[in-house]
């Protein structure tokens, strides 16, 4: 068995010991990562335990955080609304459990038909956060810069048939919005790594991705190595983003230097507040030792 494996085993178990994943609060952000990783483990290992597992993570995030029309944030009193960038993420872990059971692959296509017309404006971008009913953009709100993106890569993979008039909309503001977007802050930019490498040669991919490169250059600090979360901060980090640009730049093949610096800096790290025990933290770090399916062949 990898080291890598092992050591996510070992985090898993401690996590549900100290009731933090996936036994504790539900939070759709780490519970997309964390089905992604269950089935990642499940096809690395041979073991269908963490395909059920998986399945139950979704029932539970069903029974709890579902709703009428999409998705709730998260359990806690303060995780109300919907974003869009993460119902993209759930969506896309019901993809990859649906290569092994494929009756999660209705349950994305009737999520998408939820929520598409909710958030996004042809023409013009996608809400960032909605109302938990869907029924208005949630106060003080405006649209997301990578929510277009997510969208259209996650939607071609879902089917690109059944998801033909979404896709259209999502591709158009793709190709209006790509030439002027400038992410600066880390995970935004990991997770655009991550998505371009399902197209890698198209041209919106290729663009965003030597920008988003370019500007991780300049956040990278070492010694100790880690990526401050913003260009000119040096000194605010994050664990759990700093996870989510390693999985970028392993999508894409970049920096994996840099990808076991951070994973060997994070792994003694403290920050003495709460993302210590938050499940988000630790999801986020068995997914950059084990990112499996996350990381998949080009589609074109």
């Amino acid at each position: 068995m990898r080291p890598e494996v092992e050591e996510t085993l070992r985090k898993l178990e401690w996590m549900r010991s100290k009731r933090i994943w996936p036994n504790g609060r539900r939070y759709l952000w780490t519970d997309a990562f964390g089905v992604i990783l269950l089935v990642s483990l499940a096809a690395e290992l041979r073991d269908e335990r963490h395909l059920a597992t998986a399945e139950w993570v979704v029932a539970e995030v069903n029974r709890v955080l579902g709703r009428p029309r999409g998705i709730r944030i998260g359990e806690a009193p303060d995780r109300d609304g919907q974003y869009f960038h993460y119902l993209a993420m759930w969506l896309f872990a019901l993809h990859v459990l649906a290569e092994q059971r494929p009756t999660y692959h209705q349950q994305a296509i009737g999520l998408v038909r939820q929520i598409h017309v909710a958030f996004v404006r042809p023409g013009v971008g996608v809400i960032w956060k909605m109302r938990e009913d869907l029924s208005a953009p949630y106060p003080g709100y405006g649209l997301g810069a990578l929510d277009p993106f997510h969208g259209y890569v996650v939607y071609r993979l879902l089917d690109e048939d059944e998801l033909a008039g979404e896709i259209r909309d999502m591709q158009g503001l793709v190709q209006r919005l790509y030439r002027d977007l400038h992410v600066t802050q880390d995970l935004g930019l990991g997770m655009l790594l991550w998505m371009s490498h399902f197209f890698f040669g198209a041209t919106w991919a290729r663009i965003l991705r030597e920008r988003s490169l370019a500007t991780l250059d300049r956040m990278w600090i070492e010694p100790p190595g880690y990526f401050c979360r913003e260009p000119g901060l040096p000194d605010v980090r994050f664990a759990f983003t700093n996870h989510g640009v390693s999985i970028g730049l392993q999508a894409v093949g970049a920096h994996l230097d840099r990808v076991r610096a951070l994973q060997r800096y994070f792994a003694t790290y403290r920050s003495h507040d709460e993302y210590d025990r938050e499940a988000i933290t630790h999801v986020m770090a068995c997914s950059s030792l084990v990112p499996g399916k996350l990381i998949q062949p080009t589609v074109g």
